[in-house]
């Protein structure tokens, strides 16, 4: 929502400890969201095939209609019979200040859910992504797939900042990926009191975002390997192109081809989302996402990730 004025005028200072405000808002804009839904949605886009796991309310139908129409299979979310949807909520003033509230709701219920359900309905699983959710499930995620070795990726995003170093080593040791942008990689050696060779030492690959720079790709004992963002249009909005950039990625890997190759699949997919207000309202159209993709990486490059687009 949209407030045009300014917060700050509204405020008392000696009355701060009974704040009681209500604001009227002239815009409302709902859209659809989640680090989950994102990234699969973008994966169902790419012909990728992904799963949804996670737990939602009944006010989910809608969504999962429009998830299931882009190739997610949605099969596997949890509805709660308490708990709505996990939503947040924002109002922006004129000054681009925020107040905003985030409802973990049916999130919490996440925990309940066994990866080996998932396994058996699908025939198995290639690799599961271990993305932000409730604190709980994460944990009991990544500690079903070592036990059952199932290759995870770790990718803590919006919960790396309250989870202590003993959380963020638990939820690291033995993954396949583990994901973060360079102010969260800088967090994970602060909090661990890793080197970052020790996180190497402890993971197979490491994927570091770099914003309008690309990514970083390392693996112990292995060149590092760089792939540049393409140029993009325009810029209308940054949330949700790490989500982007993780469904362009891993859709690569699922189709077998290389991490270079991957992350430039990534990177494309991240650059439509950059040029979109919202985390699902771009169009994927083959031909033109592969005239870009050319442009910015070859046409070797281009005709080996069109064999797997629909």
């Amino acid at each position: 929502m949209t407030f045009p004025g300014r917060f700050a005028d509204q405020l008392v200072g000696d009355q701060l400890h009974t704040v009681s405000l209500s604001f009227l808002v002239d815009s409302l804009e709902v859209r659809r969201g989640g680090v989950g839904a994102n990234i699969c949605f973008g994966m169902g886009q790419l012909g990728a095939s992904p799963i949804l796991v996670g737990a939602a309310g009944a006010d989910f139908d809608e969504y999962r209609a429009w998830l299931d129409r882009h190739g997610v299979d949605t099969a596997s979310v949890r509805i709660s019979e308490l708990l709505h949807t996990a939503r947040f909520v924002c109002t922006t003033d004129a000054a681009h200040n925020q107040i905003g509230s985030f409802y973990t709701g049916a999130m919490s219920e996440a925990r309940l859910i066994e990866l080996q359900a998932v396994a058996q309905r699908v025939g198995g699983l290639d690799l599961v992504h271990i993305g932000a959710d409730d604190p709980e499930a994460m944990l009991r995620h990544t500690e079903e797939c070592r036990t059952r070795g199932i290759p995870f990726a770790a990718d803590f995003s919006q919960q790396l900042a309250r989870m202590a170093g003993e959380e963020i080593r638990t939820l690291s040791e033995g993954a396949a990926y583990l994901f973060h942008n360079e102010y969260e990689k800088a967090l994970v050696e602060s909090k661990t009191g890793w080197s970052a060779d020790e996180v190497l030492a402890r993971v197979g690959t490491r994927v570091t975002t770099l914003g309008p720079r690309g990514v970083r790709i390392e693996r112990a004992g292995r060149e590092t390997i760089e792939v540049a963002a393409p140029q993009e249009e325009a810029k209308a909005d940054p949330t949700g192109v790490g989500d982007a950039f993780r469904a362009g990625f891993l859709s690569g890997l699922a189709w077998g081809t290389s991490l270079e190759r991957s992350a430039q699949v990534g990177c494309m997919v991240a650059t439509l989302v950059i040029e979109t207000v919202g985390t699902q309202e771009y169009t994927l159209h083959r031909g033109p996402f592969m005239e870009r993709f050319a442009k910015a990486y070859g046409m070797d490059a281009a005709d080996e990730v069109r064999a797997h687009l629909r």
